[in-house]
C-alpha cells in the first residue's frame, strides 16, 4: 500500500527512520535541482534498480509537482514489486523549493539571492517611526506583515508621499503587492522585472509567509563582485 505524504512527513521520515528518498524524473531534471540525499532513479529504471533499495526502510518517491504522474506510478510499481512501505511525496520538489528549503543541483533560484532582513512592520506600527527606517534602508521599502508573518502590503516612497504620519502602517500600505516564491528561476524573473521597471519584489512561501525581498540591485552587485574576483 502506498501513502501520499506532505513535506513535513518527508522531513520526519528522513530524520527518524532513515527513509530512502528517490527522484523518479529524468537525469537532466534531477541535475537541475533535487532534494538533499535524494538519488535519481527514473521511472523507466525502477524495476532494474529496485534491488539497490533497502526493503527494511521506507521509500519516498517524488517528481516535479502535483501535476506530474511519475511519482504515483513509481510508488505503485514499488508496491507491486513487494516493498512493504512506500510513500509518494505527491506535490513534488516544487513544493519543497517553494518552501525555501535546501536543495542540491545547478538551478539558479531566487532563494539563493533573497535578502532575508528587509524592513518589516506590523499592521498597527506607527507610520512616523516606520518612515525613518524606510528612508534609511537602501531598498526604500517596508513589508507589512500580520501576527502570523503573512504579507499584508508594502510601503515605499510612493505610499509615504502625502500619507498621514500620525496613522499606522496598515492605513498607509499598498495592499496586494506582487510576490514570487523562492523557487522562481532567477533569469526569467530579472527579465520580467526589467520589462516592468520594478526594482524589488517580495518573496513569500506558498502560505503567504514572508521569506524576504529580492532586488535587482543586490543581484547585480553580486555579479559585479564575481566579475572582479
Amino acid at each position: 500500500m502506498t501513502n501520499i505524504i506532505d513535506r513535513e512527513a518527508v522531513q520526519d521520515l528522513l530524520a527518524t527512520r532513515q527513509a530512502q528518498l528517490v527522484e523518479v524524473l529524468p537525469e537532466a531534471e534531477y541535475a537541475w535541482a533535487h532534494l538533499p540525499l535524494a538519488v535519481n532513479v527514473p521511472l523507466a529504471a525502477i524495476d532494474r534498480s529496485a534491488g539497490e533499495f533497502d526493503r527494511s526502510r521506507p521509500v519516498i518517491v517524488y517528481c516535479h509537482d502535483w501535476l506530474c504522474d511519475l511519482s504515483p506510478r513509481a510508488a505503485h510499481r514499488l508496491d507491486r514489486l513487494g516493498f512493504p512501505e512506500v510513500h509518494d511525496y505527491a506535490v513534488g520538489k516544487m513544493d519543497w523549493l517553494s518552501a525555501d528549503l535546501p536543495y542540491d543541483g545547478e538551478a539558479a533560484l531566487v532563494s539563493q539571492h533573497v535578502r532575508r532582513d528587509p524592513v518589516t512592520a506590523v499592521l498597527d506600527e506607527p507610520l512616523d517611526e516606520l518612515a525613518e527606517r524606510i528612508i534609511a534602508d537602501p531598498a526604500g521599502l517596508a513589508v507589512v506583515v500580520d501576527a502570523d508573518d503573512v504579507v499584508q502590503g508594502v510601503i515605499g516612497s510612493r505610499e509615504l508621499k502625502g500619507a498621514d504620519m500620525s496613522g499606522t502602517a496598515e492605513q498607509a500600505m499598498r495592499v496586494g503587492p506582487t510576490t514570487v516564491r523562492p523557487s522562481e528561476q532567477l533569469e526569467p524573473l530579472i527579465q520580467r522585472m526589467d520589462r516592468a521597471k520594478v526594482n524589488h519584489i517580495v518573496v513569500t512561501q506558498v502560505d503567504g509567509g514572508l521569506v524576504g525581498l529580492f532586488g535587482l540591485g543586490d543581484v547585480r552587485a553580486q555579479e559585479s563582485e564575481s566579475d572582479l574576483g
